[in-house]
């Protein structure tokens, strides 16, 4: 059966794949939600399914904790590379918080990962792996460099090669070179990244450079300069696989408004030493699986969960790895229980959403999706909030507030007057309840509902009445930001505005969608 593009129809950008025998496996961008760096494998090319995270955290510092008001929205692991040498698997990436290159490498793709540490930060790095054992780290922004490292990756090689592959642009640009990925094929090397020209269309715009030396000149030109007929948005950055059989095709991503940056698979054809991306400029949406395994059951990138304690799962507690929380967990205040439920205590002053602990947190899905998730309040004290939300700077959320010793279940929203992409100011306000209705019992079964389609990017908030759903609050406009630079998930919350210490289950959490 044919499927669509884009082929995941979710928040997995800045995707790097690699085939190991007849096994692909991707890499994505998590940003500060954590466990960090998540890998799929896929069998295909189209059907994926996640295998784990790389890393748990990168030092928990005060901002990966969240302590006091301090957090890592729109930071954290960015773009990265997956290579595949010696019977082992490297990822390397950067992170603006710390201003360091972590390059890890393991036996197998569910770890465990060994790490280095460089102590600069290399905007969006690529990892090559020559045949003589040279080893190189390819990064920029504007500019893009090339630097050799040792062997064994722990840091620079002195004396080794050091140049600029590629000048800083000349001509009018939103965005310069960045997104780099370095790749050895046919014997020569190439180098992919993207750009965004103000000449129209202007977009996000993928290109590629070629060269026969490291040491020498690349040359090359624009790659693929097309939308989908999807509001501008480019498909772009990523870069290029060969199948079993000999075909190839590139990996890359396009902005799909508030549910984030989707992958998108191009077939590659070459013309000499030139790749042509799609069809006559154009990505095809509709693509044909070549399988070699064809019957393989692949679990889906988003799930529904009962919460048992010790139920299967590839992270430890058992928690399935569709799930990543916000920051960096505090182990000691969440828990599964035998029976079934997450239990979430918390343990900071919070004004708001945003600034919750431990808030678990899973992917939405392109064109639209929805959850609902039963909210026991009865551990909460006067003052807390809990349930589930739309996890963005232009947040919204519908959950039970305790106050004075009563419940009342309340729906809050942050409507921003400047939604500019560029607008990276924190949130420190309370919460602004549009909807406040009191309830009888310290219970309530909840639900969310989100259209991203056509850009509509809207959330919907319902709650159960007498064994029926009732919408409350009105639809709330999502807004993708680099606040946050992430598209927007579903969010299992509980934050305290007065003492902490209050505890909420959740039970029952069901995700759908249906495409």
């Amino acid at each position: 059966m044919d499927r669509t593009n884009p082929i995941i129809k979710a928040d997995f950008p800045d995707p790097d794949v690699i085939r190991v025998d007849d096994v692909y496996y991707m890499l994505s961008t998590t940003m500060h939600f954590r466990p960090g760096a998540v890998i799929l494998r896929s069998f295909d090319l189209i059907h994926w399914e996640i295998v784990g995270h790389v890393f748990n955290h990168l030092g928990k510092t005060p901002e990966e904790c969240m302590q006091g008001e301090r957090c890592n929205y729109g930071r954290g692991m960015w773009a990265g590379s997956l290579r595949y040498h010696n019977d082992k698997f490297y990822v390397c990436f950067s992170c603006l918080d710390t201003d360091e290159t972590y390059i890890y490498e393991a036996e197998s793709v569910e770890g465990p990962w060994k790490r280095n540490v460089l102590k600069e930060y290399r905007h969006h790095p690529s990892l090559l792996f020559d045949e003589d054992g040279r080893v190189y780290l390819v990064s920029g922004y504007e500019e893009v460099w090339i630097r050799e490292l040792l062997p064994d990756c722990s840091a620079y090689k002195k004396g080794g090669l050091e140049r600029i592959l590629l000048h800083k642009m000349q001509e009018d640009v939103y965005l310069g070179y960045e997104g780099s990925h370095i790749q050895k094929i046919h014997g020569k090397y190439y180098l992919f990244v993207i750009y965004w020209p103000k000449v129209e269309p202007a977009r996000r715009t993928q290109l590629y450079f070629v060269a026969e030396r490291l040491d020498g000149e690349f040359t090359g030109g624009e790659l693929l300069r097309d939308d989908m007929d999807y509001h501008n948005q480019g498909v772009a950055q990523g870069g290029l696989v060969e199948t079993l059989n000999g075909k190839w095709y590139a990996m890359l991503y396009q902005d799909h408004g508030a549910v984030g940056r989707i992958p998108v698979l191009v077939p590659v054809r070459w013309e000499g030493d030139v790749p042509v991306l799609g069809a006559g400029g154009k990505t095809p949406k509709a693509l044909a699986p070549v399988s070699s395994r064809p019957y393989y059951q692949y679990q889906q990138v988003y799930t529904s969960d009962d919460f048992k304690e010790g139920a299967s799962g590839m992270e430890k507690h058992g928690l399935k790895p569709q799930w990543e929380f916000n920051h960096v967990p505090d182990e000691k205040n969440w828990w599964m229980r035998p029976e079934g439920g997450l239990v979430i205590r918390n343990a900071k002053i919070s004004t708001n959403v945003v600034h919750a602990t431990n808030m678990l947190t899973q992917r939405m899905m392109w064109p639209g999706c929805a959850a609902e998730v039963t909210v026991d309040a009865s551990g909460l004290k006067d003052g807390d909030v809990a349930g589930l939300c739309a996890l963005q700077g232009c947040y919204g959320l519908i959950g039970i507030m305790k106050e004075y010793g009563a419940y009342y279940l309340v729906v809050m929203q942050r409507s921003w007057g400047d939604t500019s992409l560029l607008d990276r100011s924190p949130d420190y306000l309370p919460g602004n309840i549009v909807e406040k209705i009191r309830l009888e019992e310290s219970s309530a079964r909840i639900r969310l509902n989100v259209n991203f389609e056509d850009m509509q990017d809207e959330a919907e908030f319902y709650y159960q009445y007498k064994k029926r759903w009732k919408r409350v609050g009105e639809p709330h406009k999502l807004v993708f930001r680099l606040d946050h630079f992430t598209g927007c998930r579903f969010g299992l919350f509980n934050y305290a505005t007065g003492q902490v210490g209050g505890e909420a289950v959740f039970k029952e959490f069901r995700y759908i969608y249906e495409n």
